[in-house]
Order: structure tokens, then sequence, then C-alpha cells
């Protein structure tokens, strides 16, 4: 029997379900439920029992203190799935040194962000056809950008550390060459994780090389871009305009100037959302559940941060 450590809201959501899923696929799983209330902690003795732990969509931000307390309590925790693709906060490096393993639903949510992606360009402007898209991070979310944004008419940039030819692509460069792809385009869509290449890689200088007019798609990171200098480029009319789904700060303090511009579009860090993803995700758990309980190797697992 496998303990596993999920949130109140998911396991009414999806423990049944989840709990046959897996004894189909020859794994018996003992539900660990964290309490409803955010403020109570998982008993100790049922901390103990956790093997696996699911951090799904729900426990972020309500449940993440209790959460976290619950798998620094799990001294027999082995593996860790989250239900996103970013593991750039400090707590999942403390994981990875506990010797826990880590994978993530990296791929799972390319469909609704890059949807997400497009349709801020749209509501920006009406009209793409014709225009040059700069995709800055090519993986599968820009990737899938770049192929919706070519169904649209637009010439697409491919920009990551690999230039090598892609199918989505019109050309494909390496970051040295942002500035001189930022002069020649009419977009700029960040689909990049933050690292410390990418952390405030958009910033004042990338800024005032972009055509006069250019407007900005963010679903990345709110971090790979020095906020105070794209408001500046915003409010000064050097950008055209912005979708920003993700910020320096979240919840985006209300004081930010970024709520009052007319150019920009606010969003609440949300573009993975629809109706279909967490099934994805489920789904992608439940094969790496079958793996781990074979010693196989995981789906998107992440030895190093």
């Amino acid at each position: 029997m496998t303990g596993l450590l999920v949130s109140h809201r998911f396991s009414s959501r999806y423990g049944d379900a989840l709990v046959a899923a897996a004894a189909q696929r020859g794994v018996s799983i003992e539900l660990l439920v964290l309490p409803d209330d955010p403020d109570a902690r998982l008993a100790d003795e049922v901390a103990a029992r956790a093997e696996v732990a699911y951090f799904s969509s729900d426990v972020f931000p309500k449940y993440g203190k209790p959460f976290f307390s619950a798998t620094r309590k799990a001294a027999n925790l082995k593996w860790l799935h989250v239900f996103n693709a970013g593991v750039d906060h400090p707590v999942f490096a403390s994981i990875l040194e506990r010797g826990v393993r880590l994978t993530t639903s990296s791929g799972t949510a390319s469909t609704p962000i890059a949807q997400t992606a497009i349709a801020g360009m749209l509501y920006l402007t009406r009209e793409v056809a014709g225009q040059t898209l700069l995709v800055y991070g090519f993986g599968k979310i820009g990737a899938e950008i770049a192929r919706l944004a070519r169904l649209l008419g637009m010439r697409v940039i491919g920009m990551r550390r690999n230039a090598q030819a892609h199918a989505h692509a019109d050309e494909m460069l390496t970051p040295d060459q942002l500035h001189a792809a930022l002069a020649r385009s009419d977009w700029l869509v960040m689909a990049c994780p933050l690292t410390n290449e990418t952390r405030r890689v958009i910033d004042a200088a990338a800024l005032a090389v972009m055509r006069k007019g250019a407007r900005i798609v963010n679903i990345s990171r709110g971090e790979v871009i020095d906020e105070p200098a794209l408001i500046e480029a915003l409010a000064g009319g050097h950008l055209g305009g912005a979708y920003l789904d993700v910020f320096a700060q979240e919840p985006l303090p209300a004081e930010s100037p970024l709520w009052d511009l007319p150019n920009v579009v606010v969003t609440a860090h949300d573009a993975s959302t629809s109706d279909a993803y967490d099934p994805r995700i489920n789904m992608l758990f439940l094969d790496n559940l079958a793996r781990w309980h074979k010693n196989e190797a995981l789906l998107n697992e992440v030895t190093q941060l």
C-alpha cells in the first residue's frame, strides 16, 4: 500500500477515480488527505505514511504551507509530483537535497497556455497576419505558440540555446542574438523557464531596441522581465501593449501602475487553466506511478536545479 499525500479538494474531486485507476495499473494507494483548513496541519503519524506527494493545482497558494509542512514531516517521502512545469522555487531544491525524487507535468499545459498567449495577442490587435513574432523559449509551449502563430500568417523566430531548425519556426536563433531579433520583431512572447540566464533577460536595453509599437506577451515568469523598465516603456509609448499573466510579485500589488495602463491586459497567472488540464496531469501522474512502482524511469524527472 503506497501512502499518497493529496489536498482535500483533490481527494474530493479525483480521489476515488485515482485510486481505481491506480489499481488497474497494479498499484494500491492509501490517500493521506490534508485538512481543509489551511491553518491546520497533518498529524505526524499520518505524514509518516506518505511515500508519494502530489502537488496539485489547488494547493498553491492557499494550502502551500500545510502541504510542504507535511512533506517536511514525511520522513519516508520518496517522490513528489508537481502539477506545473516550473520548479524554480527554493522549496523544490530542498526536496531534491533530501534525496526525494521530483517530477513535473511539463507538456500537459502547452495547449491551453499557447492558446491563451494567442488570445492575448488577438485581444491587443485583431489581426497579426504578416507580422513577425519572436518566441523566447522554444520548448513544448513555445513550439505550440509558434505553430498557432504560423497558422495565423505570422513569421516566427524561435529562440533557444540549441538553434537547430524546427518545423514550427521560420528561423531559429540563440539567446546571444536577442537584441538583433527584437529589432525586427513586432511581437515578443516569453515562454522560457526562470533560470539565472533568463532572470530579467528583457531589461531596459532589450526593451529599447524593440520596434516602436511592438507588443509583449509573458506567460513564463514575471522575473524574466525587468518590470519597472517594462512599465516605463509601456507608459512612455515605446511599446504598443502587453498581455501579462505573470509578475515579479504575485498577486500583482494594487498599487502597481500596470493595473491602470490602457494598453495592458492583466490576468492572474492562470494561462494553463482549462477543463481538460487536471485530467491530463492526472494521467501523467498515473503513468509515472506505475513506472515508480516497477522501478522504471520516470517521465519529466528533475535531477538538479
